[in-house]
């Protein structure tokens, strides 16, 4: 890793319940391979009973995101998770 590429690294955490519709997709893979500073944490439940059953939803340092199908889902992940990287540069 370069030295400058180590000044900017932040840490990002995406965590998903396993019983939500994100889960269709392989959200960890596909985010760790394309962000190196996010870690993808899939759980049992996350405590918002019943909401990983209405919407595809995740939380990205503790900011829940929503989306109508788990792909719009996961762009508003992305978009999430860029915001989150602004703050480490």
């Amino acid at each position: 890793m370069k030295q400058k590429e180590r000044d900017y690294l932040g840490i990002v955490i995406v965590e998903v319940c396993d019983g939500n519709q994100i889960t269709t997709l392989n959200i960890e893979e596909i985010l760790e391979a394309e962000f190196p500073e996010v870690a993808v944490l899939v759980n049992d439940c996350l405590s918002f009973c019943g909401l990983c059953r209405v919407k595809p939803y995740a939380l990205v340092n503790n900011k829940r995101v929503f989306g109508n199908t788990p792909e719009e889902c996961l762009a508003k992940i992305r978009e999430a998770i860029k915001e989150e990287l602004t703050l480490y540069q």
